[in-house]
């Protein structure tokens, strides 16, 4: 069945389509991982968007029942170049045709992926449909919808439940704000003996509070960090009473709350390559990383914060942290699922700050 991929600049891909038959409005963006197709596409900071995946053949080893980042798909669609027709691992379960067709994810292949991820990378990241046939009419439709709200919708949709881990033998326990979080940063506080107590993005400050936690995380998640407004005034509460970490849009909210602004970046960082400088180490570390937007440097000028990482290509905001207090922000993922795990150190940062003493005031 062919499908096709229309940007908003009017360029048009024609592939041909797997899993789900429908029709949408979304956001194109790109991938460089060569692994780690089902994290990607499981990760709720993606909601409303579809991943352009530029490793040529996508969905070799199947899907298994482990490395999800969340219960469903975040991705509205997946482009890729070949999909792969037998695929092979021990833990496979299902392939990744049948997984995008039961859980409602769009599939288009026979693209030239890296033709389009080109283009992006040359013109930015933009508005897209993918339709059937090419009646513009409809292609008119769906542009005219407002991708916003729909970006709203899909995150109050997707919003989890309050929840908690095992507090049994723990010695810390950190209270985790979900703006959009991935499994595997749970995971990661889990391995380090971390009990964690979830809250969703606009709980009160009370609530965290009554949890008796030693320390704040603040999660990542999808959309534009300006979109989260009505967070700022806990996050500067929790920082004044709790050490405290932000990751990804986590970090993005925490400088915002903070005085700093934030920019779209042209196409942004996705991927598991991203050279990373830190300044307090003066060492570089390979990261993950998945954002659209980004802290503006210049913003934090008149602010308490200051720049602890710095990506070395293009030397944007990759960590700060508050000069006065127990807090601290990093923009790539420690959690590193999948990997490179040179970061994983911020969160025995996180937990050397929180075993110094809770509170900041």
């Amino acid at each position: 069945m062919a499908r096709y991929l229309v940007l908003e600049n009017g360029s048009i891909y024609q592939g041909q389509g797997f899993g789900a038959e429908k029709e949408l409005l979304t956001e194109v963006v790109f991938s460089t991982g060569m692994t780690g197709y089902q994290e990607t596409m499981t990760d709720p900071s993606y909601y409303g968007q579809s991943m352009v995946f530029t490793y040529p053949l996508i969905g070799n080893y199947g899907i298994n029942l482990d490395d999800n980042e969340a219960d469903d798909p975040a991705v509205d669609a997946i482009i890729v170049k070949e999909l792969a027709r037998r695929p092979s691992n021990f833990r496979s379960v299902m392939s990744l045709a049948d997984y995008a067709e039961q859980n409602g994810v769009v599939g288009i292949q026979g693209v030239d992926t890296r033709k389009l991820a080109k283009e992006i990378r040359e013109q930015g990241s933009m508005k897209a449909v993918l339709v059937d046939d090419l009646n513009q009419q409809r292609i008119d439709e769906l542009f005219a919808q407002d991708y916003e709200d729909i970006i709203r919708t899909r995150r109050a949709e997707q919003q989890q439940a309050v929840a908690q881990l095992d507090k049994k033998d723990a010695q810390l326990h950190v209270a985790l704000i979900d703006f959009g979080m991935k499994n595997s940063i749970l995971k990661a506080l889990e391995r380090r003996g971390i009990a964690v107590t979830l809250f969703d993005a606009d709980t009160d400050f009370e609530t965290v509070a009554a949890s008796n936690p030693d320390g704040v995380l603040l999660s990542n998640g999808p959309g534009n960090p300006t979109e989260y407004a009505f967070a700022y005034p806990l996050i500067r509460k929790l920082q004044d009473a709790y050490p405290l970490l932000g990751i990804c849009l986590g970090h993005q909210l925490f400088a915002l709350a903070n005085g700093a602004t934030t920019y779209k970046m042209k196409f942004g960082y996705r991927g598991f390559n991203h050279a990373v400088w830190d300044i307090d180490q003066q060492a570089k570390h390979f990261t993950s990383q998945n954002h659209g937007y980004a802290v503006a440097a210049d913003s934090l000028i008149n602010t308490d914060l200051e720049i602890t990482h710095e990506e070395i290509n293009a030397r944007s905001v990759e960590g700060v942290r508050l000069k006065n207090k127990r807090a601290f922000s990093v923009q790539f993922h420690p959690d590193a699922c999948p990997g490179p795990h040179d970061s994983e150190y911020i969160f025995d940062n996180f937990i050397t700050m929180m075993k110094e003493g809770v509170g900041n005031a």
